[in-house]
């Protein structure tokens, strides 16, 4: 039974991850449908937030009521950096970029997260790679150089068309566009915003990382930059639509179900299971799933809005789920490394202490010595 409880608590940081990339899949698609409506961006990130904020703030209120540590400048800080970097600035560049080039392509872009939060990981001390030359040291630097590989050649390389099925369906009602069938400027353009979107979103893991140390309470953490993303990009909106109220109207419609789902599920429950996550196994953890965001977003963009799969699409989604596999692996090794390290070094302890205990006469007889000398010395 302690095998099962032990393995369950093991997998399950794994399986919440994936999840997440499952619900932020349905949330890209969301962002496409409510994008290619009319719907601002500006406005749809503001929305996102508020509703989230509106969701999270009573469950953090609720859950975290006695154990919440107090909040000080540094937390506030840090909570701003964190709501700028991974909530209202990285959502309003991503759909910007998204709108620039396609879905399919700036998923793929943003798979360079994992490698940038590496480097950044390794920088500020929160990441080791466990020895170049070690087993778990060089599969998590291959894994890692192995996701951005397939990520760039399902970018750059098409191949042949495969056609594994044909739905019929198409969401946007209108011919999807293809890298070819894009201006130069706008793609180069989109591309750039999407590289920002990796930077943005590594340091978002970093600094969240860094604040989970003195505020270990996902629910409020999450209900915090919420609340801080939704004035940032509250503020923002009223700026670019120039007060054109309208533009916030929201109906039964495709528009509504975006900014619910995004910020009920997205970011809302799922940011609260990242923030865990960033905890238990570290920042690169949670960014190396990235790449399996793409295989989702590939799928689904090919089944509901008529997106051809190529054979560089098919190559490329399987070197990143073997660099997925590496990294996770390296990950294992390492925890499985630190855990037993512990039991010796307790066990180390202990003898040291009954080798104190077990010695009283040696230091009652040097004492007496000392004694037995100051003795003769006064005589």
């Amino acid at each position: 039974m302690s095998h099962i409880r032990r393995l369950i608590n093991d997998i399950k940081p794994t399986l919440l991850m994936v999840v997440a990339q499952l619900v932020f899949a349905g949330g890209n698609m969301l962002y496409k449908l409510a994008v290619n409506d009319g719907m601002s961006f500006s406005v749809m990130v503001a929305y996102r937030y508020i509703f989230s904020t509106a969701f999270m703030l009573p469950i953090a209120l609720l859950v975290e009521r006695k154990g919440r540590p107090k909040i000080n400048l540094m937390i506030i800080f840090q909570a701003f950096l964190c709501s700028l970097f991974g909530g209202s600035l990285y959502i309003y560049l991503y759909l910007k970029s998204m709108d620039l080039t396609s879905l399919t392509f700036v998923t793929a872009m943003t798979n360079l997260s994992p490698a940038v939060t590496f480097v950044l990981a390794l920088s500020f001390g929160l990441e080791k790679v466990g020895g170049i030359w070690s087993a778990a040291g060089k599969a998590k630097v291959l894994g890692t150089l192995m996701g951005i590989s397939g990520a760039m050649l399902l970018t750059l390389y098409k191949g042949v068309e495969i056609s594994i099925w044909s739905t019929n369906i198409n969401l946007l009602h209108h011919p999807a566009l293809h890298h070819s069938q894009t201006n130069n400027t706008k793609t180069l353009f989109g591309c750039l915003l999407a590289l920002a979107c990796c930077f943005l979103n590594a340091s978002w893991l970093i600094i969240q990382a860094k604040m989970s140390e003195k505020y270990p309470c996902q629910y409020s953490s999450t209900a915090l930059i919420s609340l801080m993303a939704a004035i940032e990009s509250a503020v923002f909106a009223l700026f670019v639509e120039n007060h054109d109220w309208s533009r916030w109207k929201l109906g039964f419609n495709i528009r509504l179900l975006t900014v619910v789902y995004t910020g009920l599920f997205s970011s809302g429950l799922m940011v609260t299971l990242m923030i865990w996550c960033v905890q238990m196994r570290g920042p690169l953890f949670v960014s190396v799933f990235s790449p399996l965001l793409l295989v989702l977003v590939a799928l689904v963009a090919s089944l509901l809005l008529e997106e051809r799969l190529y054979l560089g699409s098919i190559l490329g989604a399987a070197m990143i789920i073997c660099g997925l596999y590496a990294v996770l692996w390296g990950k294992a090794k390492e925890m499985k490394k630190s855990v037993d390290l512990i039991p010796s070094r307790i066990s180390g302890e202990i003898q040291s202490t009954e080798a104190v205990i077990n010695s009283p006469t040696d230091y009652t007889s040097n004492g007496n010595d000392s004694e037995t000398t100051r003795a003769n010395d006064s005589y």
